[in-house]
């Protein structure tokens, strides 16, 4: 999605910041060119819906394997996944209320969540690093060197690219 948005708004003089603003720019000739059209912003709109049940499954289903192999809680399926939905949608629903609905303001607190979510990153890649690189706990499965140090490279320049993206949203808004 990121490479088709910048592919269609790349070089455009236009000020689209929010989803409602790509949403709509979608639909305009003016801007999109010629295809521009209400079926391309629904296609938008699903896709982005699309890429948030992904990350909502993602996100149950690595609830439901800590809980069970680090935690060890045992409990039925439908209440693990009752649980970590209500865990993530709470927060949400406290600050639609708190806002009052408005949709600006609630675009802004998704956007900078999205940022700091990215603190999480290096907590879950570090980990898998050495989880997948111990050769006793991998045992046959175990990464290979290369593999090792291309993974230790890309979470080290993750890590830095996170690192300035946290700075930039907090200190130089």
């Amino acid at each position: 999605m990121l490479i088709l948005g910048a592919a269609l708004f790349y070089g455009t003089n236009s000020d689209l910041g929010r989803f409602v603003d790509l949403f709509n720019a979608l639909s305009n000739s003016k801007i999109v060119g010629a295809i521009a059209s209400p079926l391309l912003s629904m296609l938008f709109a699903i896709a982005l819906l699309a890429s948030g049940q992904s990350s909502t499954i993602t996100g149950t289903l690595a609830g439901q394997i800590i809980m069970e192999g680090f935690i060890h809680l045992r409990m039925p399926l439908w209440a693990q996944r009752l649980l970590t939905r209500l865990i993530s949608v709470i927060p949400v629903l406290a600050f639609a209320i708190y806002y009052r609905g408005n949709e600006a303001k609630i675009e802004d607190l998704l956007t900078l969540s999205q940022v700091f979510l990215s603190i999480a990153l290096p907590f879950a890649m570090i980990p898998l690093i050495l989880f997948t690189s111990d050769k006793k706990l991998m045992g046959p499965f175990v990464n290979r060197p290369w593999v090792k140090y291309l993974a230790w490279v890309v979470a080290i320049i993750l890590i830095i690219l996170n690192a300035q993206l946290i700075w930039t949203t907090i200190f130089q808004k």
